[in-house]
């Protein structure tokens, strides 16, 4: 991934927050914007027949903006070469930029946005925000299109279990998640086995571990200490491992006290105990997230904690032989209410058409480009990440990462979870990185951390001005 100091990780790509002032700007902007919504002008359209089964515009003009991190653009550039082989009248303008909601707040404000976008990277759109004000156009017409694969087959049956869902905001599908990512704490194989080392099981297990680490010289762990979303990985993890679904589901429908959870409030408490045996190499909290991960490349400490991505992102910096692998963040004790192999688990990379785009159909049939398992497969050699396409990886050989992460779903079979606050509630998200910072760096204990989260969490459920959702 190429980036300057001051972007933030393709984590934020993933699945996390606006910064504060991104996310308030967005939904401040967009909520005075919707002059159009659904677009005030029928459609430009084409005749539809089997080849077109979407009914695109043949002479129109296509514009593709995607975010350029650390997935690379060869997978998007893929799909815009399809579109114009099915399309060839049409000219393809495909752009990669770093700050999404940065450079097309102004376009969506304007009514004039490309006509499909890759909302990730750090400053990326408010996908709440641009829901509620009828910013996205509605996919269920491309869901129910024939595949570019099978035409006997939807779009939407090529697709993983929950890509669906999770792009589902106000009853409407706004937008479709390419990537399936998995969060856990990464580890060299080869250094493991060097020292005969077992990856843990609980966290105890885990603590003394960390000791014998220490004792061969080497940090137990580092973090990317500038986006303190990393470092709450590990904590919800072990947090909905022992409190089980219904606590994932009190977070995310900000019910009365649920970050005050005796299960929360003890993978906190985790975290804090990691930092206050010194187990967290120093300096960590200054690093960003490619500082710190090159020093893990480095041997410079064990482990790490990040999402599925880290191989394709790292890949040009792994030392030959270093065999990375991601485990299962550990239980808080062997009887927590989910097994210490659960996962955290979402689809990620979103793909949305605006609503006022000027070639929507040719939005969606991108869509239709893109989520072909000839682009998965692509995908999944050169970004090194699992695609939500069903059988797209079958006959790829993965990478040594790339394969710990598929063997770690396998593993949990149903026992995975996910929080959705991150993508309804901006503010709330804030709220976990900015407590958590100071939880890592000793400033705020456990109870002082949840009392800051829990507080926040109440004043979005009183803000009438939020929209709110429900699992």
């Amino acid at each position: 991934m190429t980036v300057t100091p001051d972007d933030h990780s393709i984590h934020t790509t993933r699945r996390t927050l606006l910064h504060g002032a991104t996310a308030a700007g967005t939904v401040g902007l967009l909520g005075g914007c919707v002059t159009a919504g659904g677009g005030d002008e029928p459609e430009a359209a084409g005749p539809v027949t089997d080849q077109n089964p979407l009914g695109v515009p043949e002479d129109a003009d296509l514009e593709v903006v995607m975010f350029d991190g650390g997935y690379g653009d060869e997978y998007t550039r893929h799909a815009a070469d399809l579109y114009q082989g099915l399309h060839p009248e049409a000219e393809v303008d495909h752009q990669g930029i770093q700050r999404v909601a940065e450079t097309l707040q102004p376009r969506f404000v304007a009514g004039d946005p490309p006509d499909v976008v890759d909302n990730s990277g750090a400053a990326r759109l408010d996908l709440a925000a641009l829901s509620s004000s009828d910013q996205l156009h509605d996919l269920a017409e491309l869901l129910d299109a024939p595949s570019l694969d099978e035409p006997e087959v939807s779009v939407r049956d090529t697709l993983m279990p929950g890509v669906v869902e999770d792009g589902t905001l106000d009853g409407r599908v706004g937008f479709l998640n390419f990537s399936t990512v998995a969060w856990g704490i990464w580890y060299s194989t080869a250094l493991f086995a060097d020292h005969g080392w077992t990856y843990p099981a609980t966290w105890d297990d885990m603590l003394s571990l960390c000791e014998e680490i220490r004792q061969a010289g080497i940090a137990p762990w580092t973090w990317q200490g500038k986006y303190p979303e990393y470092m709450m990985d590990p904590i919800q993890s072990m947090a909905a491992k022992a409190g089980g679904l219904e606590l994932v589901e009190a977070v995310d429908n900000l019910e009365p006290d649920a970050w005050k959870n005796d299960a929360m409030l003890t993978a906190a408490d985790a975290i804090a105990r990691l930092v206050a045996a010194g187990h967290i190499m120093d300096g960590s909290e200054a690093l960003s997230h490619t500082e710190a991960q090159n020093a893990w490349c480095n041997g410079e400490a064990a482990f790490i904690p990040c999402g599925s991505w880290l191989e394709g992102e790292q890949q040009e910096v792994t030392p030959d032989g270093f065999d990375m692998a991601m485990g299962p963040v550990p239980a808080l004790t062997a009887a927590d209410a989910m097994p210490d192999g659960a996962v955290q688990v979402a689809s990620s990379e979103s793909f949305l058409v605006p609503a006022q785009a000027s070639n929507p159909r040719g939005g969606l049939e991108y869509l239709r480009c893109l989520f072909s398992t000839d682009v998965a497969r692509g995908f999944a050699e050169t970004a090194k990440a699992l695609p939500v396409v069903r059988g797209a990886t079958e006959g790829v050989d993965l990478a040594p990462g790339l394969g710990s992460v598929a063997a770690a779903l396998d593993a949990a079979g149903d026992d995975v979870f996910g929080f959705k606050y991150r993508l309804w509630y901006a503010p709330l998200a804030k709220a976990v990185d900015d407590a958590t910072g100071e939880l890592l760096t000793g400033r705020v204990d456990p109870e002082q951390w949840a009392d800051r989260i829990q507080t926040t969490a109440d004043e979005v459920a009183a803000d009438d001005s939020i929209a709110k959702h429900e699992r």
